[in-house]
Parts: C-alpha cells; structure tokens; sequence
C-alpha cells in the first residue's frame, strides 16, 4: 500500500479551497447612473364630469323651467 505524500495533500487542499473561492458570487448594490423617474399621467376627466353633473342637476333643481 502506498502512502500519499503529506505535501501533496496540502497542496490539493490548497487548490481544492482557491477554486472554491474563486467560484462565490459577488453581490454589489450601486446607485442608478441616472436619476428615477416616476411618470404621473393621471386623467382627472371622471372627477371633472362628476363636478359638472353634480353642479348642473343642482341648477336644474333650483330652477325647473329653465328647460
């Protein structure tokens, strides 16, 4: 039976823990390069007609022959 070498074993050691290090991941977090922008195009059309609806069944109300 042969006896394997004791410095061949650090060596495999050695090799065996670098390539594992050399295969973790790396994680970086960095800022955007350009600034975020949020864009808001809100149609406010509903809410206006409801105002109007409301406004002129008031008119109508108030004043019955105005039709």
């Amino acid at each position: 039976m042969k006896l394997i070498n004791p410095i061949s074993g650090v060596v495999a050691t050695l090799f065996l823990a670098g390539a594992l290090a050399g295969c973790a991941p790396t994680v970086r977090i960095e800022a955007p390069k350009e600034p975020i922008t949020i864009n808001l195009n809100i149609k406010l059309d509903a809410d206006i007609r409801v105002r109007v609806e409301d406004k002129a069944k008031e008119d109508i109300a108030a004043n019955p022959d105005v039709f």
